[in-house]
């Protein structure tokens, strides 16, 4: 790594504070920041415009980017403002203490805007992540500070001349280290956040198939961060012939101990391939059921109708049966079962039952709903009314609350009469009439002889 050669600007800066062309670098200092930020609020209001007129009403990251535009703009304008004052001989040594600032605005806002579109989940920041970003700022800050005093050839004159390991001709100094960790974790940022940024894009397009949406993002985005990691170490000086010995140690650490971790990332691809999933589909596996939110290469998230989520390795839904009500049609049967007595109009309580669930919201036109006889019953007539609804991943149960209510109106109203179950009572009578018996055989013996009574 070869130092830098800068000149301390505080003295220079000191000595242009008293020169007659100060107001100039002040005023084009002001009127770079204006305008950038001008500039940078026009685009963010075109872009919003833009979105909303395509029908688009999700801006994340908007406010974000323009917030690293407007520093940028005003690096730009400072330059200019820079040429156009030594042109006309003046002094620029104001505006050059003034660059290096809004260029740390530049790397703070622009890590910032990357780090949270990548670790960021669902808008919700975490603590370590928040206070990793005032560490982040507070050594690009600092770095500022040594810039502008001219400290940083000696910097860089330390890292360079601290040696961490020395063989034969071979050495490893502290400012390589460091400039190979700087390298993969910004390629690396850089490819997480393509591939977030692709994956964003693919999901939006909707005339392709959403499980081979995932897939497709998936394998971006492990080709990104290979190709990151592989840049990464041929920067950091590293030959990438010693990668044969990992992964031949890795072909090993597969065929003993993640068998099963290799397996799930193999069956998460197999499943997004041949779309026997996809996201939004209603499944049942094993003892769980609920619809398919996110298919990922190692496991799949499954959203009951309770709202609790399970996440379920995907060799389960490779290795064993999975009922998928919505593979290749979305409707699906529900019904209710009531009895109604003996004597019923059949041909009048069937239609108007019918009646009842085809007026219901959610239940489908076609097909159309109907009613069967299954048995006769003790109690009466067993009929099933089946229905059909479009949007299974939001449950039955209120659809056949509310037609269970519009029957019950029809009974309250007597339209419909409900069979009772019939009770046996001849064997009950029986033996309540030996307890009669039993207790009024001595009242009327007693009345048959007085005489016994007296005595």
């Amino acid at each position: 790594m070869a130092p830098l050669q800068i000149t301390s600007l505080i003295d220079d800066l000191l000595d242009d504070l008293s020169r007659p062309g100060m107001p100039w670098q002040v005023g084009a200092i002001a009127a770079s920041v204006l305008i950038g930020w001008l500039c940078a609020g026009l685009l963010q209001a075109w872009w919003r415009g833009r979105r909303t007129a395509q029908g688009i009403t999700r801006h994340e990251g908007v406010a974000s980017l323009t917030r690293v535009i407007a520093p940028l703009l005003v690096v730009g304008l400072l330059y200019v403002s820079t040429w156009l004052l030594a042109t006309n001989r003046f002094h620029t040594n104001i505006v050059k203490v003034a660059i290096p600032v809004f260029w740390s605005l530049v790397v703070i806002r622009a890590a910032f805007f990357l780090l949270r579109r990548v670790f960021a989940r669902h808008g919700q920041l975490g603590e370590a992540f928040v206070t990793f970003e005032k560490i982040f700022a507070l050594l690009v800050w600092a770095a500022v500070a040594l810039y502008i005093t001219g400290k940083w050839p000696d910097i860089f004159d330390f890292l360079d001349s601290t040696v961490l390991y020395k063989k034969g001709r071979n050495q490893v100094v502290l400012g390589d280290v460091l400039q190979a960790v700087v390298s993969i974790a910004v390629l690396m940022i850089l490819a997480l956040w393509a591939g977030a940024a692709l994956e964003e894009r693919l999901m939006g397009v909707h005339a392709l198939h959403s499980s081979l949406r995932v897939a497709l993002a998936r394998v971006s985005r492990a080709v990104l961060i290979i190709s990151a990691v592989l840049l990464s170490l041929s920067m950091a000086g590293l030959d990438l012939t010693v990668l044969s010995v990992f992964g031949g140690a890795l072909g090993v650490g597969l065929g003993l101990g993640l068998q099963r971790i290799a397996s799930n990332y193999v069956s998460g691809f197999i499943i997004l391939l041949e779309r026997s999933l996809s996201i939004g589909d209603m499944i049942s596996v094993d003892k769980y059921s609920g619809k398919v939110t996110q298919i990922n290469t190692r496991y799949t998230v499954l959203q009951g109708l309770d709202g609790v989520e399970t996440v379920l390795p995907n060799e389960m839904l490779i290795s064993g049966p999975v009922l998928n009500q919505t593979l290749s049609m979305r409707a699906v049967r529900a019904g209710t079962k009531l009895t109604v007595a003996y004597g019923s109009d059949l041909d009048q309580v069937m239609p108007l039952l019918v009646a009842q669930a085809a007026g219901t919201p959610r239940v489908l036109e076609t097909p159309a709903p109907g009613v069967s006889l299954s048995r006769f019953a003790p109690e009466g007539y067993e009929l099933d009314l089946g229905f059909w609804i479009g949007d299974p991943e939001n449950g039955s149960g209120g659809v056949v609350s509310e037609i269970n209510r519009k029957i019950y109106g029809l009974v309250q109203a007597g339209d419909i009469k409900l069979g009772i179950p019939a009770l046996d009572t001849r064997l009950l009578d029986a033996h309540i009439a030996s307890v009669v018996a039993r207790i009024t055989q001595p009242a009327q013996n007693s009345l048959v002889n007085p005489s016994s009574t007296a005595n």
